[in-house]
């Protein structure tokens, strides 16, 4: 598989229908150069990755440099909504945006710039040098350290830009059949043809077993289908496999998978409640090896299963221990606001009374 775009091509020009932010811009000047970043409102690690460009944008601004984020994959009921939950997402990350900000409801940026070039997830980067050539794509916290050797001329002819690429491009051969079975789950689930996603997904379990995804899809179709049963084998079965693997990345998808408010009736529910728990050991065992934002994802997650299955004070305690790791990151400030602040809704809510930490403080909805 051969991209249409790559590393040297030709900088596509920019076609967006709507600039929520700076001035439009259609083409690339010569003589200056780019950062192109696709964000998606649905990505939970867009809206930080957004931030992070828009400190790119102080730091190398005066040297011409300009970042330019775009939103190509928004989907809504009509293009006005779409628009609106855009620009309400770019204040929340950018409340005082510094970089222009573009929204492409028509799909052109997505297919003559990601798809052209064999990458579809987000976020994304692609930086534009000052002859109007791609000379980067890839991750924008990669720009750390390719950034200042596109500045100094270290990066364009080097072997480890080379390498790059072609690492880019294996990858995306590799994932090529995975994605072709997403295009495939997708399409059926749009017109809610059921049993046909749920032959793509069982194919996609088959042949990519370590993918999760396709095991969260799997019970997710069988409860469209109203197959209780089998939407109960496959949880345990989901549920098994994480504890096998012992990977919390698995443990927790298995978790939230067990959350979802499904018709649990006579022995499953005490089925479902053992096996919460199960996970639930295993998680926190694992939580200490990683960061503070992770940990306090997961103890939301666990906490969640302990408050319902009536252990209230464990619930409240892991809500609390989570507020400190927030508290305690390096975190942009959005990020961390918008965590605190659901951590301390969850903790109202679980409390039945008014809770306040670090200046911010939440009610129970009730």
């Amino acid at each position: 598989m051969t991209p249409v775009l790559g590393r040297e091509s030709p900088a596509p020009s920019i076609k967006v229908q709507h600039w929520l932010r700076g001035d439009p811009l259609f083409n690339f000047q010569r003589g200056k150069r780019y950062i192109l970043g696709f964000v998606s409102t649905t990505c939970s690690s867009c809206g930080p990755a957004l931030a992070y460009l828009a400190q790119l944008q102080e730091r190398y601004g005066g040297i011409g440099i300009e970042v330019i984020g775009v939103a190509a994959n928004e989907r809504a009921v009509t293009a006005d909504e779409a628009l609106a939950q855009v620009d309400a997402w770019v204040t929340k990350w950018l409340p005082n945006a510094n970089i222009r900000f573009g929204f492409d409801y028509l799909g052109e940026m997505d297919k003559h710039w990601k798809k052209a070039s064999l990458t579809f997830d987000v976020p994304q980067a692609f930086v534009v040098d000052r002859d109007g050539s791609i000379v980067f794509i890839g991750l924008p916290h990669l720009l750390d350290e390719v950034l200042p050797k596109v500045i100094d001329g270290r990066w364009r002819a080097s072997a480890e830009a080379i390498n790059a690429e072609e690492e880019r491009i294996a990858k995306a051969e590799i994932d090529a059949p995975k994605r072709a079975l997403f295009d495939r789950i997708k399409a059926a689930t749009e017109i809610e043809d059921w049993k046909t996603a749920l032959s793509a997904i069982e194919e996609g379990i088959n042949r990519f077993p370590g993918n999760i995804m396709f095991h969260q899809w799997h019970v997710a179709t069988l409860m469209e289908l109203r197959d209780m049963e089998a939407v109960w084998i496959a949880l345990d079965q989901f549920a098994r496999t994480a504890i096998e693997r012992n990977s919390e990345d698995w443990l927790l998808a298995a978790m939230q998978q067990l959350s979802y408010p499904y018709d649990y009736s006579g022995p499953q529910l005490a089925e479902r409640f053992s096996m919460g728990k199960e996970l639930c050991e295993r998680i926190l065992r694992l939580c200490p090896q990683h960061d503070a934002p992770c940990r306090s994802s997961s103890y939301l997650t666990i906490a969640s299963y302990f408050h319902e299955s009536g252990d209230n004070d464990r619930a409240v305690d892991l809500i609390e221990q989570a507020l400190t790791f927030v508290d305690g990151a390096s975190l942009p400030e959005v990020e961390k606001q918008e965590r605190m602040s659901h951590l301390l809704h969850t903790l109202a809510e679980y409390k039945r009374e008014q809770v306040c930490y670090g200046g911010i403080c939440a009610a129970p909805q009730n």
